[in-house]
């Protein structure tokens, strides 16, 4: 007997292009889910191979209007907008990205009898724990919800905190993943000691806080370098900072890669420098680079280790002094590099996609029934 497809409705309101490490989970998540039918809300210009990650891809045309004055009158435009496509699709169950922001709200608002699931991210809950208006956005789409997905315990903290523990018998951790299958490991750390070549990828933000790496390498005995990937609003201020720390040929900043040209670099690399000093979601690009076999060093938040298991080393949050001391460890310690390569490979594959879309097939189905 023929088993129908399971047919989901989601979204992210947002350009519809693999820029962030929501909307590349999005991208390999829905494609690992086995039985299921997928349409996708996002926005234009449509990357074309955001486009062929999904059964059907259908663009919003509601004007984007940010947290203001207007705020109120754009979700009530995009509620009407999406309540008139679920009424045509009526899918079997929605997947609302983000717990709270404009899109989420809209489904929450016109799911009537279809059952919701709403998936953490983490800009999200650090607007709500900042803003009165995203905290109730938050508490109306989780009051709609019949599960809460989060990738990590401490996330779950979050919301289960934010939202007054009204809903904690909703949450489920559910980690995320990545193509492993995609992921090619690096041959063994070169032997010896001597200046490391590392790597940063991130959004450049304040809370992404790649400052913290450009002035460890400042303060460290060795010559380290560093390349710095990625887009933000801070990206002209720290290169300027790179200079002024005399670090001119030591610090490298390079465009955001798509995921593939990404992959194919961190081979090339001897570590990677994650410096996030708030709060993070998962941090996919730390198995990323474990699963290319590089060793982490990482700011120490909590959650985080809880993700690395054994394969990493850790700094204090935002401490430049911190970072430099572990780098200089890292690089003088040749052992050291060989264990953590091995270990992150190990660690990498408790994180395949495939295992994270079997997972959240299962919840969808248990909140269906």
């Amino acid at each position: 007997m023929t088993v129908k497809p399971l047919t989901i409705l989601t979204g992210i309101n947002r350009t519809a292009e693999p820029s962030s490490g929501s909307l590349i989970l999005v991208n390999d998540l829905y494609p690992a889910m086995p039985d299921t039918r997928t349409i996708y809300l996002g926005r234009r210009p449509v990357d074309q191979e955001w486009r062929s990650a999904f059964d059907r891809l259908i663009p919003i045309s509601t004007t984007k209007r940010p947290l203001g004055p207007g705020f109120d009158t754009y979700v009530d435009e995009l509620t009407q907008e999406v309540g008139a496509l679920i009424e045509q699709l009526r899918p079997d169950a929605i997947h609302a990205q983000n717990v709270g922001f404009a899109l989420s709200l809209a489904f929450s608002r016109t799911a009537g009898t279809i059952p919701m699931i709403s998936i953490t991210h983490g800009p999200e809950v650090m607007a709500a724990e900042r803003n009165a208006t995203e905290h109730a956005a938050m508490l109306e789409v989780a009051a709609a919800s019949s599960a809460i997905v989060t990738p990590t315990p401490v996330l779950a903290g979050h919301i289960d905190r934010l939202t007054g523990r009204r809903f904690t018998d909703r949450i489920a951790v559910i980690p995320w993943g990545i193509r492993l299958a995609d992921a090619v490991a690096r041959d063994q750390p070169s032997t010896g000691t001597g200046p490391l070549s590392l790597v940063h990828a991130s959004r450049l933000d304040d809370n992404k806080s790649t400052i913290t790496a450009v002035k460890a390498l400042a303060l460290t005995d060795q010559p380290h370098s560093l390349t710095v990937i990625g887009k933000g609003d801070l990206r002209e201020h720290l290169e300027q900072r790179a200079v002024e720390l005399g670090l001119r040929g030591r610090v490298h900043f390079e465009r955001h890669m798509p995921r593939a040209e990404l992959w194919s670099r961190l081979p090339s690399f001897d570590a990677f420098v994650f410096t996030t000093k708030d709060l993070e979601a998962f941090g996919l690009v730390l198995i990323e680079a474990q699963a290319h076999g590089l060793p982490v060093v990482y700011s120490a938040l909590p959650g985080v280790k809880d993700i690395l298991g054994n394969a990493g080393s850790p700094y204090n949050p935002g401490d430049p002094h911190s970072l430099a001391s572990t780098l200089d460890k890292m690089a003088g310690d040749f052992h050291l590099r060989k264990a953590l390569t091995t270990a992150s490979l190990i660690n990498a594959r408790r994180y395949d996609i495939t295992t994270t879309g079997r997972r959240f097939r299962e919840l969808t189905l248990r909140v269906i029934s």
